[in-house]
């Protein structure tokens, strides 16, 4: 029977995207693993591989389509021996829940139908497997041999359970994943939400002005209602110090001068980022997120770094952060930043860590406070390096280059006298840059 492939959720917060462009055309043969299209979320433009092997029948939305919704069928896969005819006497595919009426437990407990697939929330559960067999696409059994994975601790989320590329690729050995959680109590009742925009009330107080409509696109409506859900949900307190660079500068211009023959350049940022990754480290307690009933103190110190792009922003992750060389650090954070403004970062390269970095002293600005991006539990807010008069230990009037940073904190994971642990810890990084190395 022919297989309808359906429009996959490519991140937690898609609802529909654009099919950016199909990779294969009508009559193709493809295999497990094999990449059919390119979609665009409301994050990034991603790969869409096959699942199953067989040939494209017939494609049912045309390139460029926007706004097609989550489980949506996009194609026919016809397994060996059918043909054309047979999509037409195939049965329709059902029809996808409206997402707006599907609680998150619901969502994520759903799995694909037995004909069609897609990495959404379908609309029936699927007869079960036996248990003595396992189901998964030949990808992902290489995947997992490489990995050292057992193949039966994975829950797959491709037809009939099967398990995919995705499923191997964030999945982690059996020894090294974490002690479940225990039981989720009943979460607290939510907040009340400010009432929506009358947005042709907002038009006719500008009757007569001349101004241009601009549409959101999935990005910005994204980027609102997680700004809005932080400002209205996170009760944030600042706390507010100055690091003098001049050390940092000197230590830097001379490590470039020996890293020039390797091309090798490192920035502020560079040192930001370690700097904050060694603080978390020092200061085990801060390296910690909100989790609705719990609070989850992180081992690794994963720093996310704001990096603006056309329309929007993205955090990318900088995982092990504390681990990873400065030039380590540059290289990936180049790479990260360069694949962000092309919105080609994968869900995982911009999803996690517990604190982020937001750096706007490349446009002199002197400070500013910077909004949590939940679940995280502080930001930095990184301002220029200004040359100022500063009064030494001796008491004499000299000039330094010294920079304003505002830590935002949320109050339910970090207090006050912890968060400002950490903030001295990190200035003591910045003003000690040769002790980062050690």
């Amino acid at each position: 029977m022919p297989i309808n492939i359906l429009m996959p959720a490519l991140s937690p917060t898609m609802e529909d995207g654009t099919l950016a462009k199909w990779l294969v055309k009508e009559g193709d043969s493809v295999s497990s693993g094999d990449i059919l299209a390119e979609i665009e979320t409301d994050k990034a433009t991603m790969e869409f591989e096959a699942v199953d092997d067989g040939v494209i029948g017939k494609i049912l939305i045309a390139e460029g389509t926007e706004g097609v919704k989550v489980n949506d069928p996009i194609a026919v896969l016809l397994e060996e021996g059918e043909t054309a005819e047979d999509i037409d006497s195939a049965a329709p595919a059902p029809a996808a829940p409206d997402s707006s009426h599907v609680a998150p437990a619901e969502a994520s407990e759903a799995t694909a139908p037995t004909k069609g697939y897609g990495r959404g929330a379908p609309p029936q559960t699927p007869p079960e497997a036996p248990k003595d067999r396992i189901f998964a696409s030949p990808l992902a059994r290489r995947i997992a041999k490489d990995k050292g994975l057992d193949l039966s601790q994975i829950a797959g989320s491709g037809p009939r359970g099967r398990i995919v590329k995705a499923d191997v690729e964030n999945a982690v050995p059996q020894d090294k994943a974490p002690t479940a959680a225990p039981a989720m109590s009943p979460a607290a009742p939510a907040a009340p939400k400010a009432q929506p925009v009358d947005a042709s009330a907002i038009a006719r107080m500008y009757e007569g002005r001349t101004y241009t409509e601009v549409p959101l696109d999935g990005m910005r409506k994204t980027i609102a209602a997680r700004l809005t859900e932080a400002k209205q949900t996170i009760p944030h307190f600042y706390l507010r110090r100055s690091v003098n660079l001049d050390a940092l500068l000197s230590f830097r211009a001379q490590i470039n001068t020996q890293l020039a023959s390797r091309d090798v350049k490192l920035s502020v940022n560079d040192f930001l980022i370690k700097a904050c990754a060694l603080a978390l480290q020092q200061v085990p307690a801060a390296n910690a997120v909100w989790a609705g009933d719990r609070i989850l103190q992180l081992e690794p110190s994963d720093v996310a770094v704001a990096v603006a792009i056309e329309g929007g922003l993205f955090t990318p992750v900088l995982k092990d952060a504390h681990q990873k060389s400065l030039s380590a650090l540059s290289g990936e954070m180049k790479d990260l930043a360069a694949r962000a403004r092309e919105r080609k970062l994968a869900p995982h390269e911009y999803q996690g860590g517990s604190f982020a970095i937001s750096n706007l002293g490349m446009f002199g600005i002197e400070n500013f406070d910077a909004v949590i991006n939940p679940p995280h539990g502080a930001i930095l807010a990184v301002g220029a390096g200004i040359k100022k008069p500063v009064v030494n230990d001796d008491g004499a009037v000299a000039i330094a280059t010294m920079m304003s940073m505002t830590l935002s904190v949320d109050h339910r994971v970090i207090d006050g006298a912890l968060g400002a642990e950490l903030l001295q810890v990190i200035v003591e990084n910045l003003e000690n840059p040769m002790a980062m190395l050690a």
